[in-house]
């Protein structure tokens, strides 16, 4: 298996030069090149500026967004975004650590509009806020549902 733990130096040289990749370098926490496809983790609050460069760089398709619950770890939770370039050919994921008690990450709906549905979806099944969304409410579960059934202290049966 081909899995390295980058450095920030490391990130410097798996990104290609492009003057809106330098804006990301700037933004990484830390980076994991894993079967050929980087993930670079940001801070919750650099979330949109590292969103709109790898815009800038040519990554042109927001894939999905998705989160996954490490309780009882903290940080928690883990928003997971896939962004493609078709014409690079070549996939890069960003990641945000939020802490349990209140998570929240600013929405990149103003960078990618489509990614509304999948935020909406990660906020009723996880309890995940996202700040400026256009339409922050449940998608799947019924408006009056207590509770974010895919956390993991969520009660199998439900609440009662």
């Amino acid at each position: 298996m081909a899995e390295a733990l980058l450095t920030l130096d490391a990130v410097r040289e798996a990104l290609p030069d492009n003057a809106a990749l330098t804006t990301l370098r700037d933004l990484a926490v830390s980076a994991k090149f894993d079967r050929n496809e980087l993930t670079i983790t940001v801070a919750p609050g650099n979330i949109v500026a590292a969103a709109r460069a790898v815009q800038a760089a040519g990554y042109n398709f927001f894939e999905d967004c998705t989160a996954v619950d490490w309780y009882p770890s903290e940080p928690r939770f883990q928003m997971t975004y896939h962004i493609v370039s078709t014409t690079l050919k070549q996939r890069v994921r960003l990641a945000v650590l939020l802490e349990g008690d209140d998570p929240a990450v600013d929405s990149i709906t103003s960078v990618w509009p489509s990614s509304n549905f999948y935020e909406r979806e990660v906020f009723d099944l996880f309890g995940i806020r996202f700040v400026g969304h256009p339409n922050l409410v449940r998608i799947m579960m019924p408006l009056d549902w207590k509770g974010h059934p895919l956390r993991k202290n969520y009660p199998v049966e439900g609440y009662r």
